[in-house]
């Protein structure tokens, strides 16, 4: 990769079941062909101890589990996540795409959980320290046809089981957040066809860069 080219840092987000995973892959596949060192990385997860912790925050036996332990312990994954592999691969040039960021921790548990946008994005600031996306997509989905995507799973993990209205609630968050950042997120319907889809973060990012 050429050594004049910076860093850059998309983030796809979205409902469950609205197709993030294979836009991420052919957008990596389109910045690869553009010269760029790609990291795909994912959240909760991404890191030894993001992935330890993933296992914790997804799984169906912890229904108790409070709201603050959850936004803390997806905290704690985005922190380590941002400083072994986000800002270093970002201070070498490379392009990072990740599958959710902190708009998830707005919309889960701001949102949905109850617990103030304001409050999880000031939580969040320990977390990234000012790293924000350049570019974020929002695959956006209705909730009634993100279970129905869904279903074909042999097991829902604790968030996906949560109660329809939580995920309308997510479904609305996300939608929300589109219009009070529309500099930074593209609101893009989840249900067109793939390759619609893919032209037009395609469009975006190749203005990016």
């Amino acid at each position: 990769m050429a050594d004049n080219k910076k860093g850059i840092f998309i983030t796809m987000e979205g409902p469950d079941g609205s197709g993030k995973t294979t836009q991420i892959h052919l957008l990596s596949e389109f910045l690869k062909k553009n010269n760029y060192d790609v990291i795909i990385t994912r959240e909760p997860g991404g890191t030894n101890i993001g992935e330890a912790v993933r296992e914790i925050l997804l799984n169906p036996e912890f229904k108790e589990m409070d709201p603050t332990t959850e936004l803390l312990l997806y905290t704690a994954a985005r922190a380590q996540l941002m400083a072994q592999v986000i800002r270093p691969a970002l201070e070498a040039g490379k392009a990072v795409i990740s599958d959710r960021f902190i708009d998830s921790a707005l919309v889960y548990q701001g949102i949905a959980r109850g617990l103030g946008v304001d409050n999880v994005y000031n939580v969040n600031q320990y977390a990234v320290q000012g790293c924000m996306p350049d570019m974020t997509f929002l695959l956006d989905l209705t909730a009634e046809e993100g279970i129905k995507r869904k279903k074909n799973q042999k097991e829902l993990d604790r968030m996906e089981q949560e109660k329809l209205s939580f995920h309308r609630q997510v479904s609305d968050g996300y939608r929300s957040l589109a219009d009070k950042y529309p500099e930074r997120i593209t609101k893009i319907d989840a249900t067109l066809p793939i390759a619609d889809i893919y032209a037009i973060i395609e469009a975006q990012v190749q203005a990016l860069i």
